[in-house]
């Protein structure tokens, strides 16, 4: 006949079998569906979301046209530039603002055309909303038949291709023609495809303008 100590034993051994056993069959799934959660991030992120409080409506970003890379975050970034210096690094395709301790801000962003870029330091000179556009000349005669009809500006609003914000960078005190800038084109962010200029998701550089002053400095690598 069996014991009773040892009917506890076997009692106990085969609940820690059944806890054993359980996790396995748990842990596998969470994984997997943190992983799932993770891609599926960009959808449900606040970042990214429809901004409703604004003169336009920016509608939200979706998942097809963000790459979890070029999501706003805050990374470890080692650089002799003092915090509030963005450094824009085309070949890569981010702009990162400087944060204090060894950190930075990093924005996916859109670059110029090979040919179009521009490199150097600038100075945000002043900054707009829902700014009005006006391409440049050089742009019309490289491209008349979409750029002409635009030679008088576009005013401001949701299909205007600097977006809901834009940063003017001049150059001892001159204008470089060059910005930094909204899109209604969140799926040309990690590309290069603009005029030269630096383009960002609305809501990233809705977020970029709150946090940069006139006068912020502009490092492109």
């Amino acid at each position: 006949m069996t014991s009773p100590l040892a009917s506890v034993k076997k009692i106990v051994a085969a609940c820690a079998v059944s806890a054993f056993m359980a996790g396995c069959t748990t842990t596998a799934p969470a994984v997997m569906g943190n992983a799932a959660l993770s891609r599926a991030e960009p959808l449900q992120d606040a970042r990214y979301a429809a901004v409703t409080t604004e003169k336009f409506r920016v509608p939200a970003v979706s998942l097809a046209d963000l790459e979890p890379q070029n999501m706003r975050q805050l990374v470890d970034y080692q650089t002799k530039h003092q915090p509030g210096t963005v450094i824009i690094d085309p070949h890569e395709r981010f702009l990162y603002l400087v944060q204090e301790g060894g950190k930075a801000l990093r924005y996916g962003v859109g670059v110029g055309k090979a040919g179009l870029e521009f490199s150097g330091t600038a100075t945000v000179n002043h900054k707009r909303q829902w700014p009005r556009w006006t391409p440049t000349q050089d742009m019309i005669r490289r491209e008349p038949k979409r750029y002409a009809r635009w030679a008088g500006g576009m005013e401001g609003g949701a299909s205007n291709p600097l977006g809901a914000r834009a940063l003017y960078l001049f150059k001892n005190g001159r204008d470089t023609l060059y910005r930094i800038h909204g899109t209604n084109e969140p799926w040309t962010i990690g590309e290069a495809v603009s005029s030269g200029c630096i383009r960002m998701m609305n809501q990233d550089v809705i977020d970029l303008y709150n946090r940069i002053a006139d006068g912020s400095k502009v490092v492109v690598l």
